[in-house]
């Protein structure tokens, strides 16, 4: 008797539950397993009539229901419970079966698994997969690794429950070898990082700075949802910022802890772009940010001390509130293109330095639809990418270019006032100042290199002639010695 399931899912958590239910409403045949039986049980009691279901109460009668080749997703939480699945399945799996990680894993860890899995003859499928429990069943943005022949069976089975952009495309795509779907994953998660603070940076600089009431500003993100700042984080803030506590009526927001919290991939998309020399400093300083709302003991010492400094209310003037917030939707507008660019820059030296090809105006496209940072400019970076246009740097494309040239000076005002006013704005600032780093025709990181040379002996190059240069600080008449061509 052939296995009667074509996929099955392994962890039945919100996320890995919705992943089954849409695969079973898209005439997928899914086996479920899940550590817990109950969960199991639950979810065949609920949904169980959306589509063929075959729970497993074992991992090995879990493997038994698959077809040959087999297909199983996990969904279980990243680092040692995903080893422990994996063990757990190679002693059952046969060689050519597929093994799909759909968690939030660390990339370097899915090169490690894909290697010794592939030296078992399994295919091992690190997958990113984007949009939250209503993406996994409704339809997320999927972001899979892994080999051609991987793909090649699992590209029908993703295409079914993918989300669909406008056009119709499929929100899925075959990222590259062993880790790169897990790491484009990651850096879409450090965007959103990003993206998520100068939001709130707005909202922070209308509230305090402008004494806007949450519905007011609720209206405003309503409004610039409706102009080239389209999104859905924007879309569900203006939901937020409108909802009340049924409690107590009051705003939601102002009765929420102002802690954010973090799992793990922005901090991850911070280290990596240190350890590829590629600044993210909007996407730094968001994880940055998250990490000073939760310090409640230093911030509520630093409350007591009560220093001296201004209020946070920004000072007008002659210009009108509503002028200002065009300011600042032209300064979020600017920073947003910023955090796009570093993220993707971000992935195209990885891609290098791994030698995965990505297709960098497809991974634009396939986040169109079903994922956090999907953004009607979207299309405008496929096109960019396509073109060649952003091969450097998406700041570089004539519409992304136009766009900060446009900003710019609504931008600085907006700095400046948050500043002045004593409102923190870290992404708007240092989004700001990278801009403000690339334009500049000479840098003063000269002065470090001289310093670095006279306490360290580092070495520097000169600008009017090749070679590697030290100077024999200890020495005297400290003469210049070439050290290299």
């Amino acid at each position: 008797m052939s296995a009667p399931a074509n996929v099955g899912v392994i962890g039945l958590a919100a996320m890995g539950a919705s992943l089954a239910r849409n695969l079973a409403r898209h005439g997928n045949s899914v086996a479920v397993y899940n550590r817990h039986y109950s969960r199991t049980e639950k979810l065949m009691k609920e949904h169980g009539d959306e589509g063929k279901f075959y729970p497993a109460q074992t991992v090995k009668e879990f493997v038994d229901l698959l077809e040959r080749p087999r297909t199983a997703i996990i969904m279980v939480k990243a680092g040692a419970p995903t080893d422990a699945v994996i063990d757990e399945l190679v002693e059952y799996m046969e060689p050519g079966d597929i093994i799909v990680d759909g968690g939030n894993a660390y990339f370097k860890d899915t090169i490690r698994r894909e290697k010794e899995l592939r030296d078992k003859g399994l295919h091992f499928v690190g997958m990113g997969v984007s949009g939250g429990e209503e993406g996994a069943l409704l339809g997320p943005s999927m972001m899979p690794g892994g080999s051609d022949a991987s793909w090649e069976r699992l590209k029908p089975i993703l295409e079914s429950i993918a989300a669909k952009a406008s056009d119709g495309e499929p929100c899925v795509m075959h990222v590259g070898e062993n880790g790169a779907g897990h790491f484009v994953k990651m850096v879409h998660n450090g965007i959103e990082y990003a993206d998520m603070q100068l939001i709130a940076e707005s909202y922070d600089l209308m509230r305090r700075g402008l004494g806007m009431t949450p519905d007011e500003i609720g209206d405003v993100f309503e409004q610039w949802n409706k102009t080239d700042l389209d999104s859905y984080l924007i879309e569900i803030t203006a939901q937020v910022l409108h909802h009340k506590d049924p409690q107590t009526g009051k705003p939601l927001v102002d009765v929420i802890v102002d802690h954010a919290g973090m799992k793990g991939t922005g901090t991850w998309t911070v280290q990596t772009a240190l350890e590829l020399g590629v600044p993210v400093t909007g996407i730094a300083e968001a994880v940055f940010a998250r990490g000073l709302s939760s310090q409640s003991e230093l911030r509520e010492e630093a409350w007591k001390q009560n220093f001296a400094g201004p209020d946070g209310r920004i000072e007008l003037g002659s210009e009108s509130r509503e002028d200002f917030i065009e300011r600042i939707r032209q300064a979020l507008y600017a920073s947003k293109i910023v955090a796009y660019a570093q993220g993707f820059n971000e992935i195209s030296v990885a891609a290098k330095t791994y030698g995965w090809n990505i297709d960098m105006a497809h991974l634009a496209r396939i986040w169109r639809a079903g994922c956090i940072i999907r953004a009607k400019f979207l299309d405008r970076i496929s096109e960019a990418f396509e073109s060649g246009e952003a091969n450097v740097s998406l700041l570089f494309a004539p519409f992304f270019k136009q766009g900060i040239e446009n900003s710019e000076a609504d931008w600085r005002k907006v700095v400046a006032a948050a500043a002045e006013s004593g409102v923190p704005a870290p992404v708007f600032s240092s989004s700001l100042a990278y801009f403000d780093g690339l334009r500049s025709k000479r840098l003063p990181a000269a002065v470090i290199q001289g310093q670095r040379d006279l306490f360290g002996a580092h070495t520097y190059q000169r600008v009017d002639m090749p070679g590697t240069y030290h100077i024999l600080w200890a020495e005297p008449g400290q003469e210049e010695v070439k050290m290299s061509d």
